[in-house]
């Protein structure tokens, strides 16, 4: 999921249980031209951080702890991270989504995509 700066959600990207977020990183940023990406530490893939870096973004991704070279990060600007997890609670607000009732994956986009627009008219 990205969200913009006040915590809306913007696009929705659904895998398997089974699959690496990372995976789906250059997806949920495509076609914007902001300033900031700021994600967590699952997201610290050295092609994601290029791609951004490319594209004249600043990456507040900070480094896994695992890294042999850990890089410089914003730690300021990864404090505005949590906004996506309240976004995430107020999807789950949504009985439907929390439950998932929908077993098709198309009709569960379709209901998340729906509660992302009711999220933007409140």
């Amino acid at each position: 999921m990205s969200v913009d700066g006040l915590g809306n959600p913007l696009r929705f990207s659904l895998t398997g249980g089974h699959v690496h977020d990372g995976t789906q990183a250059a997806v949920l940023i495509a076609g914007y031209e902001r300033p900031y990406v700021i994600a967590d530490k699952g997201y610290d893939a050295q092609r994601f951080r290029q791609s951004i870096l490319e594209r004249g973004m600043t990456g507040g991704i900070p480094p896994r702890s695992n890294r042999k070279e850990p890089h410089e990060y914003d730690a300021h600007l990864y404090r505005e991270r949590p906004l996506v997890e309240c976004c995430i609670n107020k999807i789950k607000h949504f009985r439907r989504i929390c439950s998932r009732f929908d077993k098709l994956d198309a009709r569960y986009l379709a209901f998340l995509q729906f509660a992302g627009a009711l999220i933007w008219l409140r």
